[in-house]
């Protein structure tokens, strides 16, 4: 199972009020699924997805990411499972804007420790797999919503995640660029096994999803085909087809 989620509980203090963002959540997500969180405003989507993609942690309750219990990680194993595992993309693009499309998309692989010219080979394939081959050398400030957002999207591809995390990246784009955007989710998930996990607020965005997981009030109202197993070892590892990913790594820090 790419992802188990058993009893998780968010909670916060504003003053004197307790806040259940999340109030005992569990959750299976197989690999190779492309699964859309939805719900009202508040009802506990990004923090779902942000627990899960590490960026916050729970007040109680457990996950797993491909079997490893990622709430047991140091800080440090945390950081090389982010780097390694999940691929994370946010609403507002988060691009370096002094950067070019090709350097952004490339930096992961430094952290990586990729070499050089590999990880630029790899930056560049990506970018035309999203279609953006001449806008290489642009700079975010230089290219459309929907661009930056496909920068975005090969930037979180390029050190071959397990696992896909999205946090409504359409909220900023118009109509046109977020079916481009979502056809491209689509197509990646569909060709290459790629575990896709999308928060969404909109209805109209369920049609691309092969499972639709909705929340209200912090817990799961609804669950559209729940998973039943794991995709096979490659949709497991997030690379159903080795040439999404044209330039193998040649070193690894290890796994924790």
């Amino acid at each position: 199972m790419m992802i188990r989620v058993d009893g998780l509980r968010k909670t916060y203090r504003m003053g004197n009020v307790e806040v259940r963002a999340l109030d005992g959540v569990t959750l299976d997500v197989a690999g190779g699924e492309f699964v859309g969180i939805t719900g009202p405003s508040g009802s506990g989507k990004s923090t779902l997805l942000h627990l899960i993609g590490l960026l916050d942690e729970p007040t109680a309750g457990s996950i797993s990411v491909q079997g490893v219990d990622v709430l047991r990680l140091t800080d440090d194993e945390r950081t090389h499972f982010r780097l390694t595992r999940i691929g994370y993309i946010f609403q507002d693009y988060a691009l370096v804007p002094d950067l070019t499309a090709l350097e952004n998309v490339f930096l992961p692989t430094l952290a990586r420790g990729m070499a050089e010219y590999d990880g630029l080979e790899r930056a560049a394939a990506l970018l035309r797999r999203v279609g953006l081959e001449e806008r290489t050398d642009h700079l975010p400030a230089e290219l459309s919503g929907g661009e930056q957002q496909r920068i975005a999207i090969a930037r979180a591809l390029v050190n071959e995640p397990a696992l896909l995390l999205a946090d409504e990246p359409c909220a900023n784009l118009d109509t046109h660029a977020s079916e481009m955007v979502l056809d491209l989710f689509a197509r990646i998930n569909r060709e290459f096994g790629q575990t896709v996990l999308m928060v969404s607020h909109e209805e109209s965005h369920q049609r691309y999803f092969t499972r639709t997981v909705r929340l209200q009030d912090g817990v799961v109202v609804d669950d559209s085909g729940r998973a039943s197993g794991d995709g096979d070892d490659d949709q497991a590892r997030g690379r159903g087809d080795a040439s999404i990913y044209p330039v193998p790594f040649h070193h690894d820090h290890g796994d924790p």
